[in-house]
């Protein structure tokens, strides 16, 4: 099973929770708490594994935190593990 790292922005109470996948351009979601916004966002990854058929292999948090663009954001939001539960065949196999 293929695990992706989200990322998730809790911008309080009055905001919803948005979450994004730093691997994956395009691929958001959100919800009311944290808690929703994970689950919408394992939906929201099988849609985008759907509709594109292929998916990169997930970086790990040590690549991604090398990555000057998005390190800033794993320091300063929730970094979390979705499961990809019915997995399409990666771009590396």
């Amino acid at each position: 099973m293929s695990r992706y790292i989200a990322l998730i922005e809790d911008a309080g109470p009055d905001t919803a929770v948005g979450v994004w996948f730093p691997d994956l351009p395009g691929c958001f979601s959100a919800g009311d708490s944290i808690d929703e916004a994970m689950i919408n966002a394992e939906e929201a990854l099988a849609l985008y594994a759907e509709a594109t058929g292929k998916l990169p292999h997930p970086r790990t948090l040590t690549e991604l935190k090398a990555d000057r663009q998005i390190a800033s954001d794993i320091a300063s939001h929730i970094v979390a593990l979705i499961a990809l539960r019915n997995p399409v065949r990666s771009a590396a196999e």
